[in-house]
């Protein structure tokens, strides 16, 4: 019998050996022992032999075996058997047709052998289960030996110590390691380059739940390829006996190097595709040469590089003649600079805006000189100079960790317009051949929007200079007046636009005032402005009223073709403090007074010049003595996000604080309303009435 079944299910106690408890293979083989005298009697009768033939032990006990256990036709084979074994013929072992209590009749599975006692006596002791039990754990035994030997997955046991004590034919191949050399070694001990803190961590974590951890990625490098990266996934479940017992821990292995290779590819196409489609939307979302530089810089750190530098050959930027000589010095302006962390690397760039002369040793200098990438996949210190602006550079590239290289020309229309400069350290990966071709993609759209920016640069500079040429020089002063004017290019660009203002002299002391806008923007804009303004200065000089040089100026506007333009123009006479005051199409002048609230002026629109045919009207105006007029171009209040009521009335509440001078106004208006809009280029002229001044004193009329 099985020591286990003498002992009560509550007994086992802590420090007992748990090899001792019931639950084991022999109680689910159900082996059943019985022991018969010299004469065939039962003198021993085991509880798995109650299970195994129905009879109770006080049933079975004293009879003989034969009469128990035996049909009739069995008992002269049964009798030869028995007196074989007691002979001292050997042991027996076969199957054999046993007569249950209830009738009927089961095959066992028998093991006989001979027993001798310390008084010499000789007994038969029979071991025998149920040949269907015996037969399906052969089976499943069977079964199992072979899945495990045959299996295209690495199958691996560990005890509760976390050492192997199995390990399958296609782990052997997988760890380049027999099972001899695993068995009785924990994974650190027979695998040393894997990440064997997280596998034995899994481990334990599977003993202590007993909720398998299935499909677990882990890469490394192992015996049977030690120069490769390889990739695994791994499954690992917690073995129990049949009492429930842990006893270890299961492991599959799936190599699925070739999946992740797949997927790390398929993963850095996806990047780079996002990459390039973040450029189109963020690259050039302006014609300014900086902020194109800076974009590009931003969509590259820190998912491409983890420091980007946009250089621009300085012959670019001021139409010098190239040297086309290969070995040739260069010159850079640095547009811009961008780190994904804080890093000596960036000190050993070139500041933005500095220019900076490189010689034909330096790398980004030949990649300007050829117009070809260069590639550094792996940089070692000899390279360092040749990357570097000088020694100290050299050092903080090495304080950095600089381990990769990357320089692509900025080709954009046919020219090399600079270089994109690139390099990693944090990120483990060197840059190959698919990030050369990205970055040059990177790079050509970048050139194109740097190019665009350049050519319009040059043009708002020539525009820019023509307008400054057609607007007045330092603002007059005429008789009975106090005037400042203020013109401001859109900030958001520095657009140049079709703004002006004038003050004109004309007879007995009188001034005309004039402030115009002509729309749209850039070299055309200009120079219609500058054709309106001299217009309107030579009607001026006629002495005509406002109205009358609105309906010239807007014949004129119509013979320019396509040219539409707002104006204000208005005739102040000191002698009789009064203006006239006509407008087309321009939003209305701001009257103030001291101590009264300012106004915005109820005149008659007019539709604007170029508009042709359309009849204008002049207002007269009291102007005493301190009376201002506030005369601006749309630029100053009209906003994307603010409606033109909300922007006029803010522009009354400026004016009606404390007075200061016209300077000190103009300086006002700018200050707190032009930061919000800065889409559109400004005008601006206040004038004050006062008194008028004659030789020999103060004229009063």
């Amino acid at each position: 019998m099985e020591a286990g079944h003498a002992v009560p299910s509550g007994a086992v106690s802590s420090g007992r050996d748990p090899a001792m408890e019931p639950g084991g293979l022999l109680d689910v083989l159900g082996v059943a022992a019985v022991v018969l005298n010299a004469q065939g009697r039962i003198v021993l009768w085991s509880p798995q032999a109650e299970d195994l033939f129905g009879y109770r032990a006080s049933e079975a006990l004293g009879r003989p075996a034969a009469q128990v256990l035996v049909d009739e036709q069995h008992l002269e084979l049964v009798v030869s058997l028995f007196t074989k074994v007691m002979s001292g013929g050997g042991a027996w072992a076969g199957v054999f047709p046993v007569r249950h209590k209830n009738g009927s009749t089961l095959l066992a599975e028998f093991r006989n052998m001979r027993l001798e006692d310390e008084s010499g006596q000789y007994y038969a002791l029979g071991l025998a289960l149920d040949q269907a039990t015996l037969r399906r754990l052969e089976r499943d035994l069977a079964l199992s030996l072979r899945l495990v030997e045959q299996s295209p997955i690495g199958l691996a046991v560990m005890d509760t110590d976390l050492r192997y004590v199995l390990v399958n034919p296609e782990l052997e191949r997988l760890n380049g390691l027999s099972a001899a050399e695993c068995l009785g070694r924990t994974v650190p001990e027979a695998l040393p380059s894997l990440d064997t803190e997280a596998i034995e961590t899994a481990m334990r974590e599977v003993l202590a739940t007993g909720t398998p951890l299935l499909n677990q990625f882990t890469t490394g490098r192992t015996h049977a390829d030690p120069e490769t990266e390889h990739a695994w996934s791994a499954s690992f479940y917690r073995l129990e006996d049949p009492a429930h017992r842990v006893i270890g821990v299961a492991i599959s292995v799936v190599d699925v190097t070739e999946q992740h290779r797949a997927a790390t590819a398929a993963g850095a196409a996806r990047r780079r595709l996002t990459v390039i489609a973040d450029a189109s939307e963020r690259i050039g979302t302006t014609l300014d040469l900086d902020t194109t530089a800076r974009e590009l810089a931003d969509v590259l750190v820190p998912e491409f590089a983890d420091i980007a530098a946009v250089d621009v050959l300085e012959a670019v930027l001021t139409d010098t003649p190239p040297q086309d000589t290969k070995g040739s010095p260069a010159v850079f302006r640095a547009l811009a600079v961008k780190a994904a962390y804080p890093t000596p690397a960036t000190e050993a760039a070139d500041q933005v805006g500095r220019i900076t002369r490189y010689d034909a040793t330096r790398l980004v200098t030949r990649c300007a000189r050829t117009g070809r990438p260069i590639l550094l996949a792996h940089v070692t210190d000899l390279d360092l100079p040749r990357i570097a602006r000088d020694e100290q550079a050299v050092e903080l590239l090495r304080q950095a960790a600089i381990h990769s290289y990357l320089a692509v020309p900025l080709r954009a229309r046919g020219q090399v317009l600079g270089a994109l400069d690139l390099k990693r350290a944090r990120n483990d990966q060197p840059f190959d051949h698919d990030d050369l071709v990205l970055a040059g993609e990177l790079a050509a759209r970048a050139a194109v929007a740097i190019d665009n920016a350049r050519w319009y640069q040059r043009q708002r500079h020539a525009a820019l200079a023509l307008q400054r040429h057609l607007l007045p020089g330092p603002t007059p002063q005429p008789p009975g007046l106090e005037v400042a004017s203020r013109y401001q290019p859109a900030s958001s660009v520095g657009e140049v636009g079709g703004d002006w203002f004038d003050v004109i002299p004309l007879t007995a002391d009188r001034t005309a005032l004039v402030v115009g806008d002509v729309m749209g923007s850039g070299i055309n804009a200009a120079a219609t402005m500058g054709q309106l303004r001299t217009a309107a200065r030579t009607l001026a000089v006629l002495d005509l009223d406002p109205a009358a040089v609105l309906t010239h100026l807007d014949g004129i506007a119509a013979s320019l073709g396509e040219s539409i333009a707002t104006c204000v123009y208005a005739v102040y006479d000191p002698r009789r403090h009064r203006c006239l005051i006509a407008t087309a199409g321009h939003l209305p002048p701001v009257h103030t007074r001291p101590g009264a609230v300012p106004v915005l002026l109820d005149l008659p629109a007019g539709a604007p010049l170029g508009v042709g045919g359309v009849a204008f009207h002049e207002t007269p105006l009291d102007f005493a003595i301190g009376d201002e007029l506030v005369l601006y171009t749309d630029g100053l209040v009209e906003t994307r996000d603010h409606d033109i009521d909300t922007r006029l009335a803010a522009l009354t509440d400026l004016l009606g604080r404390p007075r200061r001078s016209p300077e000190e106004t103009c300086d006002l208006l700018l200050g707190a309303l032009y930061h919000l809009s800065g889409n559109d280029d400004v005008a601006l002229l206040v004038a004050r009435a006062r008194p008028l001044h004659r030789a020999g004193g103060v004229t009063h009329p």
